[in-house]
């Protein structure tokens, strides 16, 4: 289904068609971060499954998509508008948290954009209410920030995506990207100019091309397996079998581009491993994708709280590690 998924929303002539999610599991978050409108847990039952139609029913026969931009600068405004708006989308514009509190309150919106700098830098503390709202938690956030985040800013987001479906970016292209995600837009109705960001955005190869990798694992049939499938897509592979490894080979190779950890290692553990790569400045912004064999809740957050950006539990979907990979070599 993953597969299905990222397959549809690269490709543009299905990337607008709405998908609704069914699965034994409860990853709605994920679903909904690669655009799907709904999540169902099995088994559904008949009520369920007709609600489901209903509301993509709803959703097609919708034609004017609501954006609600939240910036308080003129040109920051001008720019995000130039990005976002169309025929298609009617935008509404807050300069404060209490205005964007306020629209939400009337409004139903497709998605929302908040600009990071918007009042003197506190865009994230709006994220923060929205995790704790149960009706604005349902709408896609995309947090703009044309700079690098601040480690507490970073920290915030990261606890902000367990409870709201948030992504973060920095371009123009990637926010081109996600605001046509969410809007479920009909790529051949955006003008050409975006239609070649998009397509800079979406050449998937070139994002992962001649990036190293460092592999941090005890086991080497899963790093045999690991670095076969990354090799594959023309990375370079560095393997490390345990945390003060890890770290040793970032002391060589400082400019790699992201880490693989596995949790439960001899000498030095993927937890102790990633709170001394995060210790060191250089390395604050390092992509880490924690990698466990166990799947027990609380997990995720403590890798999270440790330093990982992301988490996958093993046996590991490649699939899912190629595209979580994409996603933050991206950025």
């Amino acid at each position: 289904g993953w597969s299905v998924m990222e397959r549809l929303k690269d490709n543009p002539q299905t990337r607008h068609i709405p998908v609704h999610f069914m699965s034994a599991s409860d990853l709605t978050r994920d679903a909904k971060k690669m655009g799907a409108i709904g999540y169902s847990l099995k088994p559904v039952n008949l009520a369920e499954l007709s609600e489901a139609f209903k509301k993509i029913q709803q959703f097609i026969t919708k034609t004017l998509k609501k954006i609600l931009l939240v910036v308080d600068n003129e040109l920051r405004f001008e720019e995000i508008l130039d990005i976002v708006g169309g025929e298609e989308v009617q935008t509404l514009l807050a300069e404060t948290l209490t205005q964007a509190t306020s629209h939400l309150n009337k409004v139903a919106f497709d998605c929302i954009v908040v600009e990071i700098d918007v009042e003197n830098g506190a865009g994230i503390k709006l994220l923060e209410q929205f995790c704790h709202q149960e009706n604005f938690s349902q709408i896609p956030v995309i947090l703009y920030a044309h700079r690098e985040l601040t480690s507490a800013e970073i920290k915030l987001l990261q606890q902000c995506d367990e409870h709201i479906t948030v992504k973060a970016v920095r371009s123009q292209e990637r926010l081109l990207d996600e605001t046509t995600l969410f809007l479920h837009q009909v790529e051949a109705n955006l003008s050409q100019e975006k239609r070649k960001m998009l397509q800079m955005v979406h050449d998937k190869e070139a994002i992962l091309r001649h990036k190293k990798v460092l592999i941090v694992d005890d086991d080497m049939r899963n790093i045999f397996a690991l670095a076969t499938v990354l090799e594959d897509k023309d990375m370079e592979v560095l393997i490390a079998e345990n945390g003060k490894e890890a770290l040793e080979f970032l002391d060589n190779h400082p400019d790699t581009h992201l880490v693989l950890m596995d949790i439960m290692m001899p000498e030095m553990d993927g937890h102790e491993a990633m709170q001394k790569i995060r210790a060191q400045e250089r390395f604050c912004k390092l992509p880490i994708i924690a990698l466990t064999a166990k799947a027990m809740k609380g997990d995720k957050a403590k890798c999270i709280e440790a330093g990982a950006n992301d988490y996958l539990s093993k046996p590991v979907d490649t699939d899912k590690l190629i595209s979580l990979m994409r996603v933050w070599l991206s950025r």
